[in-house]
């Protein structure tokens, strides 16, 4: 058995400790914006942040889970305020299809939460997910107005 919290509420798991991560998220806990990719960690369609850092779940089994905390793309707003990566994506027009963008602003938040002014580089080298519609020049250009965001918030 594993006892894990997601966005804040406690959850209990007793199934296969092999299952996925990103299964029990998606079908237990109703977890919707993760969304299943590739199955191998490649994509990061299913980045979640366990215990604050970004993670792959559909690799990630639920043996590793107990203890845990998992946020997932529900759990980053605070109520009706986004979170800043979020409102730069939205100002910037960064989706396209929209389907790996939860993935792409859980990494970003991670990113963001260690490098604060982070270059074209940092991000290219930290961002390995994939956007098959290629939004990568306004990826860069969201991520770098969320840092100026969380910049001045902090002071």
């Amino acid at each position: 058995m594993a006892r894990l919290k997601v966005n804040g509420t406690p959850h209990e798991f007793n199934g296969d400790p092999r299952m996925p991560m990103l299964w029990w998220l998606r079908e237990e806990a109703s977890c919707k914006g993760v969304k299943f990719g590739c199955g191998i960690a490649q994509c990061g369609a299913c980045t979640v942040h366990v215990d604050g850092r970004a993670v792959r779940s559909c690799v990630m089994p639920m043996a590793a889970a107990d203890g845990v905390e998992v946020t997932t793309i529900e759990g980053l707003a605070k109520g009706e305020v986004l979170h800043p990566v979020q409102q730069a994506w939205l100002e910037e027009d960064v989706a396209q299809c929209g389907y790996c963008q939860a993935g792409q602003i859980m990494a970003v938040v991670d990113l963001l939460s260690r490098i604060s002014d982070p270059t074209d580089a940092d991000i290219d080298a930290a961002l390995t997910n994939i956007c098959r519609c290629g939004t990568y020049f306004r990826l860069r250009k969201a991520v770098h107005k969320a840092a100026r965001m969380m910049r001045e918030t902090r002071g």
